[in-house]
């Protein structure tokens, strides 16, 4: 099968469950959008996933009738070039492009058929023992469902940088940051890269300015709370994900987070 028809029957499953459902109210809207770092048997250390417990997130998804969603989809609806999201709409990110994405991740969403989108700084990227390929992130993209954007170059602390550093220094170093990600991803993947994980989740309004002027359309922080309407598209929420949520609490959280179905039966997640 061709890149384009697997692009196309990923586009078309979720569609297809775009379908169904009546659309949340505009008092009700909230999406969450989770993220992950990494996956391993057991927990190594406090961002790890371990794979059951991944699984376990997917089969709650597909059971309660939950709808992942592309990230992308979401901006189109917050700019106003989509008419709507299914109710219990959810977004699924993983940052930081460690190599258990592709060895334990990228198979289950594959098999779930649940679309994900893969923040990496590229100085990682073929460089580090515990990063992804370019290889592997090209593969994962070619087969449909998974989007590549960008999480800095190498992941600076931008508090810390800004009391190392001369404020032209800084400036230098923040646009460094934000630009060349965008180049070097484009040009080993051949996407467009306008979407911005801030490292560490920190942000300030001089690094809004900057990431627009850089040419990012939407960036994302961390914030144990959903996207709502009011939300800038600077500073997106999303909900980390750690080992400690069982099937129950993530179930839990989703219920608290998403916004609730309709009186017609909920899409569900492609089995």
């Amino acid at each position: 099968m061709t890149q384009r028809l697997r692009r196309l029957a990923w586009r078309c499953g979720v569609l297809a469950a775009l379908a169904g459902p009546a659309m949340a109210s505009p008092a009700q809207w909230r999406v969450p959008i989770l993220v992950y770092h990494r996956f391993a048997a057991t927990v190594t250390d406090s961002m790890t996933v371990r794979t059951a417990t991944f699984e376990d997130h997917l089969r709650v998804l597909r059971s309660q009738g939950y709808t992942v969603i592309p990230l992308r989809d979401l901006l189109n609806y917050l700019n106003g070039r989509r008419a709507g999201l299914p109710a219990k709409a959810v977004v699924m990110t993983a940052d930081d492009g460690h190599r258990s994405v592709y060895q334990v991740m990228y198979p289950l969403v594959q098999r779930y058929r649940v679309p994900v989108t893969l923040i990496i700084y590229p100085s990682a990227i073929s460089n580090a023992r515990y990063a992804l390929t370019w290889d592997e992130l090209r593969r994962m993209q070619q087969s449909g469902g998974v989007d590549v954007q960008s999480h800095s170059y190498w992941h600076p602390n931008f508090v810390q940088e800004r009391r190392r550093l001369s404020p032209e220094a800084y400036r230098q170093l923040v646009r460094q940051q934000l630009l060349r990600p965008r180049q070097v991803i484009a040009k080993q993947l051949g996407n467009t890269v306008d979407l911005l994980a801030w490292p560490f989740g920190l942000y300030d309004a001089e690094l809004m300015k900057e990431a627009q002027a850089a040419g990012y359309q939407a960036a994302f922080s961390l914030e144990a709370r959903p996207v709502t309407r009011g939300d800038s598209l600077w500073a997106l929420p999303r909900l980390l994900m750690v080992d400690a949520y069982d099937a129950r609490t993530f179930a839990a959280l989703l219920k608290k987070n998403s916004q609730p179905a309709p009186s017609a039966a909920p899409a569900g997640v492609s089995p």
